[in-house]
């Protein structure tokens, strides 16, 4: 009965059941994102709003008791009025940062379980493009509010610490913990999704060093800004485009190489809520998200200098952690379970999409609000960024893994944390709004 007043919510009985069962039957659709993510999951009780009297309110009660309630991480959804009354009652602006920085991780998790279920109803096409969109919706989110108050500095850390804590700390923890958890196995994974995803990334890394090299190769008093800032425009191009054609790839001529096996006997997944009631969800906490990503960027200056840590490490190591505690949590357990390929997929899939999507997608909407945004990302960046891809590729270059591959991964990545820990530099006068005397554009510009 539940059920069926699920599908009477939209008008649907019959087409819903239909669009789910083409959902299952013609590939699960999901992602390793969305399979990782679903470990955080908790079923609800439904005999608990059951005896409801008013038909809209039990659906109303039902939908909550799913979307807020069905994580493991509702223990964090009151750090988000908390942060929201921090602001409003002027509270030390470190709080602010905190609490909303704990806020965003329950909502990156609960964005994910909502994509899901909308694609239930819209089929794996639809579902596929809507998961590679939201696949890391907070970190594009917090990067086009960096970009909107014109801290390029602060958005170019926070894409490139996403980057390297799924190469490093997510692949590492999980090739360490699955090899330890299955030390008298041979863990085995399907090198094709990893070869695919390592050659994406390499050919950003590409457009990345180009603007570097560009301006280093440049004669002595000769000025290459403008020059560098064109290029990137165009890198950013060649990188939509690919990544256009990695969607395309993935979703329909070799979607089998990223189809994520699960066990025979796992109970075959339903949608539990209602697609407009899936979709007004993931809207109202699109918009939370956006208010707390607000709070983040206004605020980290305030908490670098009250707790003694860089911009650079906070921005590169805290957020993307907390940000993504739930996505990377799960990709560790399936390597507990020998289920490298799904673990692989969470951390090379992500890597990917903010490398060849997140980061050139910022680079075109700088454009058309005309801020300065470019792919320069700095010597010390890039050749961290750099020696992480290569570091990756190699790791993963014959198909088999063991624990100690997870310790220098994880080594790597404590290596790099120190390094920007110590880098404690102030934001480049051409990329600071306050020094240039730049106020944060009103409106996108053609």
């Amino acid at each position: 009965m539940a059920e069926l007043s699920y599908h009477v919510e939209n008008g649907e009985s019959n087409k819903g059941s239909m669009s789910k069962e083409l959902w299952n039957n013609n590939g699960s659709g999901r992602t390793a994102q969305n399979l990782s993510t679903s470990l955080m999951r908790k079923k609800s009780d439904p005999m608990l709003v059951s005896n409801v009297r008013y038909e809209m309110l039990r659906n109303f009660l039902s939908n909550l008791q799913q979307v807020i309630l069905g994580t493991k991480l509702a223990v964090l959804f009151p750090a988000i009025p908390l942060a929201i009354a921090a602001d409003f009652y002027n509270f030390g602006r470190p709080w602010i940062f905190a609490l909303s920085l704990l806020g965003l991780t329950p909502l990156a998790e609960r964005v994910s379980f909502l994509t899901e279920q909308i694609a239930y109803y819209t089929g794996p096409t639809v579902g596929g493009l809507l998961n590679a969109t939201c696949g890391n919706a907070t970190e594009l989110i917090i990067a086009l509010f960096a970009l909107y108050r014109n801290k390029i500095h602060v958005l170019k850390y926070s894409l490139l610490g996403s980057i390297l804590s799924n190469l490093l700390l997510v692949l590492g923890t999980s090739l360490l913990c699955g090899g330890l958890a299955n030390i008298k196995k041979e863990q085995r994974y399907d090198r094709k999704q990893a070869d695919v995803n390592s050659l994406l990334l390499l050919l950003g890394l590409l457009c990345h060093m180009l603007p570097l090299m560009f301006r280093y190769a440049a004669a002595p008093g000769v000025l290459v800004a403008d020059s560098t800032l064109q290029l990137s425009r165009a890198s950013s191009i060649v990188m939509l485009v690919a990544y256009i054609g990695y969607i395309f790839f993935q979703l329909k001529t070799h979607r089998q190489i990223f189809e994520s096996q699960e066990e025979d006997d796992e109970d075959e997944e339903k949608a539990v809520i209602g697609f407009w009631s899936g979709f007004s969800w993931l809207v109202g906490m699109t918009l939370i998200i956006a208010l707390l990503s607000e709070y983040v960027v206004g605020t980290i200056e305030a908490a670098s200098e009250t707790w003694g840590i860089s911009i650079s490490f906070i921005s590169i190591i805290l957020i993307p952690i907390v940000g993504n505690a739930a996505e990377h949590a799960g990709a560790i357990i399936f390597a507990f379970k020998n289920k490298l390929d799904i673990s692989l997929g969470v951390a090379l899939g992500s890597a990917t999409q903010i490398s060849m999507f997140a980061v050139p997608l910022c680079v075109v909407v700088g454009w058309m609000m005309r801020v300065q945004m470019d792919l320069d990302f700095s010597l010390l960046e890039t050749g961290c960024l750099a020696l992480t891809i290569v570091v990756v590729a190699f790791t993963l270059q014959d198909g088999t893994s063991h624990y100690l591959k997870g310790v220098i991964l994880c080594l790597c990545y404590t290596a790099i944390a120190a390094c920007f820990f110590v880098h404690n530099v102030p934001a480049p006068l051409d990329q600071t709004s306050v020094k240039m005397g730049l106020k944060p554009p009103s409106a996108f510009s053609a």
